[in-house]
């Protein structure tokens, strides 16, 4: 397990852009990042950061009422052709999740998928997927990040 230590948002903006190229190197497809933590420890603010990072330049918002957002990616990032970032806030059980067939996005292999509040759901995300743990820091602005399973 990693251990990283943010000391504000442009800090974990920038983690998961130094993060991007190693996940994308693993040879894992697709590319399965499962985040938890509590309201405000920084999971949208990383997954900011690894959109910017791949070149999308819409407006990154946690999907929390629509549960799913896709966005495409540009053809630098060959052979994974777009983000998909859900938010299981509101799931209340497992079968909610089914409705939204995660089962068949997880088996995606043109996508870097990306799960807020993935203990919410964690059953259902694949064995593979790589955790990163949000912690709030010892002052207002640090976060710890805690990673594991990563290869």
């Amino acid at each position: 397990m990693a251990e990283l230590m943010s000391r504000g948002s442009a800090a974990t903006k920038a983690i998961a852009r130094l993060l991007l190229p190693a996940a994308m190197r693993s040879h894992r497809r697709p590319i399965i990042l499962a985040l938890s933590g509590q309201l405000g420890s920084g999971k949208t603010t990383f997954v900011q950061g690894l959109a910017r990072g791949l070149g999308i330049r819409e407006r990154i918002q946690s999907p929390t009422f629509v549960l799913m957002k896709w966005y495409q990616l540009g053809k630098q990032f060959i052979p994974f052709r777009h983000l998909v970032h859900v938010d299981a806030y509101r799931l209340e059980s497992l079968a909610e999740a089914r409705h939204l067939d995660l089962r068949d996005t997880f088996k995606d292999r043109d996508a870097i998928i990306v799960v807020e509040w993935a203990e919410r759901i964690g059953k259902v995300i694949p064995h593979g997927a790589v955790w990163l743990r949000f912690i709030h820091g010892k002052r207002a602005s640090e976060r710890v990040i805690k990673i594991s399973n990563f290869q």
